[in-house]
């Protein structure tokens, strides 16, 4: 792929110090550099890619690979998908496949581990108590039934609880005015395309509050067929964009503290026992606001700092087991995913597009929020057994001599680098939510941010490219009062 380079007016080229080397950052520097800018990355860890965490067992490029980290993008993410053309990666799409797409996979119900295809009739039954009697017609209670089923596999229970009256009645009570036949599916017409009744009639999104709206649209997004995935692994996107970039991108550069003044701009980098301070001419902050909270920030004026320490992160967890072979697929299950429940919520079986002898990873838990904290309070070997045990009442294949060769787990709550698995604005309406994306995007003189948090898609890729993509054009034509020369950032060694 070509560098494409607009070039900067003569002396307008600015040295930009970006702090993270996820995707946000990343594609910052690619984006600065295609205008002429000069650009260096610290990245605190010891590997980039941030919340992108492909994780391979064994070595070799057809290992079995499972996503401790993202794993899938909607293809209304338009630009999420232009960057994954732009760097030669369109031939790797394939379709995501989610929860209750394959018929043959498991719903957690009253009656057990139920087959989705079978689970219509009890969801139903385990739905009606909750809802008045005579107030809504069949359709609209296994309409109901099968989206609370969808928002129960998705959300953490506390939040769940939090819209249960929104979700039932309020949303319900619009529902019930519409014809629902045309949706109905299987053979005895009793389960409900949601995501085709929403796409049919898109404008229930925006005709209730807030807050359920937000709710539904990210939970449609999760579970909806018009998802992909990158053959491969989703790690492709990070190592292209890190191929592209001239300027250095040093890990093990942990970021303690910035210091944005009227006329100067420091970063304070650990080096063992010593604090080196990096005078700089641009910053770009793209490290998550669960992070730069717990740094020592000077000069930040008092609303950003209120919106860095105000800005809700939820936990997620990721287990995954290599397995010696898709044993999932002698039951019938193509792919998708189940919903366990209990503490483990979300199963997805991964394909396996590598040699077969080499084994299959299956994504075995997938929890946000205080169920992910549970899990991710556990030590490994003991959160691994839990999962193993409590999988193998829904899939006793596990526990056949030597079915699960290794495991391994990412606890996003309690991850140094990120404390936390994706800013969320659940809860809040449309205009609450846009007013937190531009407290959090606004630059403090020649210091800016990006990041998901500071997008209007938080949790997905597409926020971080978004926010990178306007941090970019907010640099590019920043006129300063005053700044420092470009050059090698002048330098301070203190001890602490």
């Amino acid at each position: 792929m070509q560098h494409r380079m607009t070039g900067v007016a003569d002396g307008a080229t600015k040295k930009v110090t970006i702090i993270g080397a996820g995707v946000a950052g990343l594609v910052a520097a690619y984006e600065l550099e295609k205008r002429g800018h000069l650009v260096e990355i610290l990245e605190g860890s010891n590997r980039i890619g941030g919340r992108v965490y492909t994780h391979r067992f064994r070595s070799g490029p057809n290992a079995p690979l499972v996503e401790l980290g993202a794993m899938r993008i909607p293809v209304k993410h338009r630009r999420a998908l232009r960057y994954v053309t732009e760097l030669g990666l369109a031939d790797k799409v394939r379709p995501f496949r989610t929860l209750f797409s394959d018929t043959n996979s498991y719903c957690t119900t009253s009656a057990g581990h139920t087959r989705v295809r079978d689970a219509a009739k009890t969801l139903t039954k385990d739905f009606l108590p909750s809802v008045p009697d005579g107030r809504y017609s069949d359709d609209t209670i296994r309409f109901g039934a099968w989206l609370t089923a969808i928002g129960d596999a998705i959300a953490p229970a506390d939040f769940r609880d939090s819209l249960r009256d929104d979700f039932r009645l309020e949303l319900l009570d619009l529902i019930n005015q519409f014809d629902l036949r045309p949706f109905l599916r299987s053979h005895d017409r009793d389960q409900v395309d949601v995501h085709a009744f929403f796409a049919v009639h898109p404008e229930v999104l925006i005709s209730h509050n807030g807050r359920l709206n937000r709710f539904l649209e990210d939970i449609l997004s999760e579970t909806g067929p018009d998802l992909v995935r990158l053959e491969g692994g989703m790690d492709q996107i990070v190592r292209r964009l890190a191929g592209r970039i001239r300027g250095p991108i040093s890990c093990g550069q942990e970021v303690v503290g910035i210091d944005s003044g009227e006329d100067h701009l420091t970063v304070a980098v650990r080096h063992g026992d010593h604090i080196l301070v990096r005078h700089c001419d641009y910053v770009l902050c793209t490290i998550p606001f669960s992070v730069l909270g717990r740094l020592r920030l000077t000069g930040l004026s008092e609303d950003k700092m209120a919106v860095i320490h105000d800005a809700k992160y939820w936990s997620a967890t990721k287990i995954a087991f290599h397995c010696r072979e898709p044993f999932w697929e002698s039951d019938g299950i193509s792919g998708g995913a189940s919903f366990c429940g209990g503490r483990l919520r979300q199963t997805y079986y991964c394909p396996v597009e590598g040699d077969p002898a080499g084994g299959a990873a299956l994504l075995a838990s997938y929890t946000i929020g205080a169920d992910a904290d549970a899990l991710g309070r556990l030590p490994a070997a003991v959160r691994h057994a839990v999962v193993l045990q409590e999988l193998s009442k829904m899939h006793p294949e596990l526990l056949r001599p030597g079915m699960v060769q290794d495991a391994v787990s990412l606890t996003w709550g309690g991850y140094w680098w990120s404390e936390g698995a994706a800013c969320v604005r659940w809860g809040k309406d449309t205009r609450a939510c846009e007013r937190e994306r531009r407290r959090a995007a606004r630059p403090e003189r020649r210091l800016f941010f990006a990041g998901e948090h500071c997008s209007s898609t938080t949790a997905w890729i597409e926020g971080a490219i978004e926010s990178a993509v306007r941090a970019v054009h907010e640099i590019h034509f920043h006129q300063p009062r005053s700044r420092v020369p470009v050059g090698v950032p002048r330098l301070e060694v203190m001890t602490g």
